[in-house]
């Protein structure tokens, strides 16, 4: 399999307390509206619904409402209603995770939510998450928030420690169900949902930006270095194949006079960045130590990256290196499915033009395209061809189950899939 480049670069234990100051707390339940149209009552169930039973409930009404599948897209792309009377200021909240482990986070909703209006929204992976216990209490919240926070939109600030760092599988299961969470009770536009972290969140950042993907529109990571994914005593035993980072833009920053990771061992890193074609701007701050002094003076240059890189929800070219096919195996609308050698990386690169799929497969033996009508013409043969060789060609029937099982999985009305189109690699197509 070629691949670009792979990085092993230099760990260091990260530590340091950031210092700053908060906001107000609010809490609150949402409250349905009674004035929606009965369609949007039914998408409003089954978007907040909070566990499987609601979820199967809400699925079933769906499907017994509507046999057209066009109809229920119409349905999920106008969305649910959102509660008018939410909160604003800082909540402090926490989840069940794997082997019910308590998950804290806070979420902080500015006064200009509205909840009419789709609102942009950052998660901010918090520093010095080395500590033998979750994050303290919602002092700790506010200090990140006010170290490296906009709050001009909805901040989701997750706890981590030890036994749950950034770049372990459980907060890899942990942050999206967080994003779900918050996605189910607030109006977040999805295609302006961006990460952002500081020291060991930095770290995250490029964690989720080298494998998991899909929610974000940029990454953000702040004094932070990719090569803590790579220590094996801070628990990052993981590969770093930059294909994975070529559709999404990196902000990254750096202080010159950082005492714990050095601009000459991060130029490593943003060399390999800038010759494998990765999008991505590194700012170094003159005389920056590690910290997030710097932030307020940085904050508009910041925020107009972030407005100039929103999410394309269905790009029409992307890639994806895969070491398993349990998880950390899909970027937007592929998904590796099996590898020919489950020891050795699958690559997997597509391009679609109208409905023919060009795909090319490199360690790849099952994979499975996601067709959305936003891109797709269904009264129309769809095309696949594999390393330049056509491996279908037909018409493909659209489905209601397939569309509820991926809009339930994404919460999200700008990508919606219709069909699923699975693929077995003949052996003599693949490499």
């Amino acid at each position: 399999m070629r691949t670009l480049f792979e990085a092993a670069l230099l760990a260091m234990r990260l530590s340091a307390a950031l210092l700053v100051t908060g906001i107000g707390i609010g809490t609150g339940i949402p409250v349905l509206a009674a004035e929606t149209e009965p369609s949007q009552d039914l998408v409003t169930a089954f978007w907040h619904a909070a566990n499987a039973e609601q979820r199967a409930a809400s699925r079933t009404r769906l499907l017994e409402a509507s046999d057209d599948v066009q109809e229920l897209y119409r349905w999920l792309k106008v969305g649910p209603h959102y509660a008018e009377d939410e909160p604003t200021g800082l909540q402090q909240l926490s989840r069940s995770g794997i082997n019910r482990v308590e998950f804290p986070y806070a979420v902080f909703i500015p006064d200009s939510y509205d909840a009419a209006t789709p609102n942009a929204l950052e998660v901010i992976l918090h520093g010095g998450a080395n500590r033998t216990a979750p994050p303290p209490g919602p002092n700790y919240y506010r200090q990140t928030i006010e170290g490296a926070g906009d709050r001009s939109r909805i901040l989701v600030v997750p706890g981590a420690w030890k036994d749950a760092l950034w770049w372990h599988e459980n907060q890899a299961e942990n942050i999206p169900a967080i994003l779900d969470a918050v996605k189910r009770r607030y109006n977040v536009d999805e295609n302006r949902v961006s990460l952002a972290g500081i020291s060991d969140g930095g770290a995250g950042t490029y964690f989720f930006a080298f494998k998991q993907p899909t929610e974000w529109a940029a990454f953000l990571p702040y004094i932070g270095h990719p090569g803590v994914l790579r220590n094996a005593s801070r628990g990052g035993v993981y590969d770093l194949h930059f294909e994975n980072l070529k559709n999404k833009p990196l902000y990254i920053v750096n202080g010159d006079a950082d005492e714990l990771y050095s601009i000459a061992s991060l130029a490593v890193f943003t060399e390999t960045l800038r010759e494998a074609g990765v999008q991505h701007t590194w700012r170094i701050i003159e005389n920056g130590g590690h910290d997030t002094a710097w932030y307020k003076d940085e904050a508009a240059v910041l925020e107009k990256f972030r407005q100039d890189n929103p999410r394309d929800p269905l790009p029409d070219q992307i890639q994806w290196v895969a070491d398993r096919s349990d998880k950390f195996n899909r970027n937007h609308w592929i998904v590796i499915n099996r590898l020919r050698r489950p020891s050795q990386p699958g690559f997997l690169q597509a391009a679609r033009e109208g409905n023919v799929f060009d795909v090319s497969v490199q360690g790849v033996s099952r994979f499975t395209l996601l067709l959305s009508p936003e891109e797709v013409d269904f009264s129309a043969p769809v095309t696949v061809r594999i390393n330049g060789v056509i491996y279908s060609e037909g018409m493909i029937a659209q489905s209601r189950e397939t569309l509820l099982k991926w809009a339930r999985t994404d919460l999200d009305r700008t990508m919606l899939f219709t069909a699923e189109l699975p693929v077995v690699v003949p052996e003599p197509l693949t490499r």
